[in-house]
């Protein structure tokens, strides 16, 4: 039977089912922006011969342009949204009298699924055995390309923690919502939030008026930027592609299979938590955050994925709107449950490298300092490699080690950020199921 042909009365039809449904999905069109970025990317790379090194890199930084200007957009918007969402959800939603649970159980959650990942990511390394697969030449070679003065941050000693403590709380809110430290900023905004609720409420009117105000505006400049989404996927990952190549992945290619196994594994824990705390199936899950995971992962940033997180936690999942605006922003700057597995994965495996012996103390000391480090690291782009350094020095393997994992970082630090993100968000169905099982509230409405 012959096929019949396109012409241009076939054309619409053929616009309204194709076309059409790309343009209605964002996680669609994100997906395609993917693999064209990954295509092209691989074409213009060093590896492919078609272009000179010099011209590979010139490509790659001008196709990353939208990207970059795409996550300095969302950025732009993170702190006006982060204080004004923190307040309003505590003081204009109710959460008020509540936020000592919602803070104590959304902490708690975070600290027990850390552990858990750091536990998982060692096993996952000593089941694998990665450093075995690792030739001793080139990681000699690598080591000798690898800058000598490079010295990782020293841990924190005793004396020095009382200080740091102190550090974490805010001097000057003013300069505090111009740092960019997301934990100060969260502290600050829930100081003020707490102290509105114990206002009048014809006096605590004005301002909360303004925040809605300001958050409503942060989400409009969101929804633009958003439209720019698939361009900038496409983007970074051309550039990534084209810098690192894929060739990158075969010399520690069962180092990476050992951390998104880990990962993969932490994911199903968090999918079996959505389900026996929530109701919500698996599928519904995942297809309602689509496309807040695949944002996260062409980003590598959870900071910058924040706003359409609250946004998803709260129409998609039924996640009521004082819970989501405090745990969010909070889950942001301390959830770092995926990073924290990869640092456990990654000091194993170099371990084995350099065949340093390491003893159930040492282990336990991976475990504790990969999960200590992992909270409260900022969730931007190749935070992990720098705590890392200061695990590795902490347990006697040389930290110019990383330079052995430099080169797939990137891809492993798309995976983590999307597995953390994911994290935030069942943080905020556990504790929303639980208030309203407490309190005997209805939790809020999912869109279908």
């Amino acid at each position: 039977m012959e096929q019949e042909p396109v012409t241009p009365r076939s054309l619409p039809r053929l616009r309204r089912y194709l076309i059409a449904p790309i343009r209605q999905r964002l996680w669609l069109q994100v997906l395609i922006g993917m693999a064209l970025g990954v295509g092209f990317g691989t074409l213009v790379g060093p590896a492919s011969g078609i272009v000179t090194a010099d011209w590979s890199v010139l490509i790659g930084n001008w196709v990353a342009l939208p990207g970059r200007l795409f996550l300095l957009a969302i950025q732009f918007v993170v702190v006006p949204l982060v204080v004004a969402s923190v307040i309003r959800g505590i003081a204009g939603g109710g959460a008020g009298s509540d936020l000592g649970r919602i803070g104590g159980r959304a902490v708690m959650f975070f600290i027990v699924t850390t552990l858990l990942a750091v536990a998982i990511g060692v096993a996952s390394a000593l089941l694998i055995q990665p450093g075995s697969f690792v030739d001793p030449g080139a990681v000699a070679s690598v080591l000798d390309q690898a800058p000598a003065a490079a010295e990782a941050p020293r841990a924190p000693r005793a004396e020095e923690i009382p200080d740091l403590i102190v550090g974490l709380f805010p001097t000057d809110p003013l300069s505090t919502f111009v740092s960019g430290n997301m934990l100060q900023i969260v502290i600050a905004a829930a100081v003020f939030g707490l102290a509105l609720v114990m206002t009048p409420a014809d006096q605590r009117k004005a301002l909360l008026d303004l925040m809605a105000s300001v958050q409503a505006a942060c989400m409009v400049i969101v929804g633009w930027v958003l439209k720019f989404a698939p361009l900038a996927v496409f983007g970074l990952l051309a550039n990534i592609t084209a810098r690192v190549g894929l060739s990158a992945l075969l010399g520690v290619g069962m180092y990476v299979v050992s951390v998104l196994a880990g990962l993969l594994l932490l994911m199903a824990v968090y999918l079996a938590i959505v389900r026996l705390q929530s109701g919500i199936g698996i599928a519904a899950y995942l297809s309602r955050t689509r496309e807040v995971m695949l944002l996260a992962f062409s980003t590598s940033s959870s900071a910058a994925v924040m706003p359409l997180t609250l946004t998803t936690v709260e129409r998609k999942l039924g996640v009521d709107s004082a819970v989501a605006r405090f745990v969010i922003p909070l889950g942001t700057t301390i959830n770092m449950a995926g990073t924290a597995l990869y640092q456990g994965v990654a000091t194993i495996f170099l371990a084995q490298v350099f065949g340093v012996e390491l003893g159930i103390g040492a282990i336990l000391l991976i475990v504790i300092m990969a999960t200590g480090a992992a909270i409260g690291s900022p969730g931007t782009p190749g935070v992990g490699i720098v705590i890392l350094a200061t695990i590795l020095s902490s347990v006697g393997i040389p930290p110019a080690g990383v330079a052995i994992i430099l080169g797939v970082d990137r891809l492993l630090d798309m995976c983590r950020t999307a597995v953390n993100v994911s994290g935030d968000m069942v943080a905020c169905l556990v504790v929303d199921r639980k208030l309203a099982a407490e309190g005997g509230n209805e939790p809020g409405e999912a869109a279908p």
